[in-house]
Parts: structure tokens; sequence; C-alpha cells
């Protein structure tokens, strides 16, 4: 197998993987997954405006737009008018949005030092990397910002 044909066939494991640890654990319990990212977006970037969100999360404006009144309703972030144009609304996370987003943060760590248990820190760290540059090719195939979160 090549290295395109290991890359390949191993990310489609990953997101198979990836829904598998979603529903066997509790990590999203309180916050789904796309509330997670847009929080820890969030806290990379500082308020945004929603385009801008959308930008960094590689995402429609107007499905950025769903999740952030369904989160703005239950109380995970604000959103307040723009002061140079008061049509855009600036989101910023709650500390009720933050606490949770710590919360997933730190049960998503648990459940990665449960599975990666023995593994040395330097691999640890090439696995880290290596979905980095998964990742950032991604982000440039598609000319999106993703953020490492």
């Amino acid at each position: 197998m090549d290295a395109l044909d290991l890359i390949e066939a191993h990310t489609a494991v990953m997101v198979r993987n990836f829904e598998l640890l979603s529903r066997r654990t509790d990590v999203y319990d309180e916050l789904d997954r796309a509330g997670y990212l847009l929080l820890r977006t969030l806290e990379v970037t500082g308020p945004a405006d929603i385009t801008t969100l959308a930008a960094k999360l590689g995402l429609d404006p107007s499905t950025v737009g769903r999740q952030v009144s369904a989160m703005t309703s239950a109380g995970l972030v604000d959103r307040t008018p723009a002061a140079e144009d008061r049509r855009r609304s600036i989101i910023v996370a709650t500390p009720e949005g933050r606490t949770r987003a710590r919360r997933v943060h730190a049960r998503r760590r648990a459940n990665l030092t449960a599975m990666f248990e023995g593994v040395p820190e330097d691999e640890l760290r090439v696995i880290g990397e290596s979905f980095a540059r998964y990742n950032q090719a991604v982000a440039r195939e598609f000319d999106v910002s993703l953020l490492p979160g």
C-alpha cells in the first residue's frame, strides 16, 4: 500500500472512530462537537462575527448562524451588535460556555490519556504533528483557515 492509500484508508477509519468515541463516551453530553469547536475557536480568536467564525470553522455562514442561535438560546454565547456596523453581530463565549468547553476539553484529554497510556511523549508528538499536517492540507485544499483548537 503506498503512502496516499495508507492515508486514505486510515482517514476513513478515523472518521468512524471519532463517531464511535462520540457515541460511546460522555464527552459531548453537555456540549455537542459543533458547539465545542465553535467555543474553542472563540477561545483562540476572541470575539468574532459569524463570517469570521464560518471561515475559521470551514462552514457556511448560515450553518454557523444556526449554531450561534442555538448556543445563544442555551446561554453559551452572547451576540452583540458590532460597533462599526450594527447589522453585524459579534459573538462572544459566556462564562457558562467557557466552563462547558473546559469540561469537554478535560474529558477529551482524559480519554486520550487512557487510550494512549504507555505511549512515549515523542511518539505522541509525532501523531499530533501528523494530524496537524493533515488538517493544514485540508485547510489549504478548501481555502479555509481551520484553527488547531
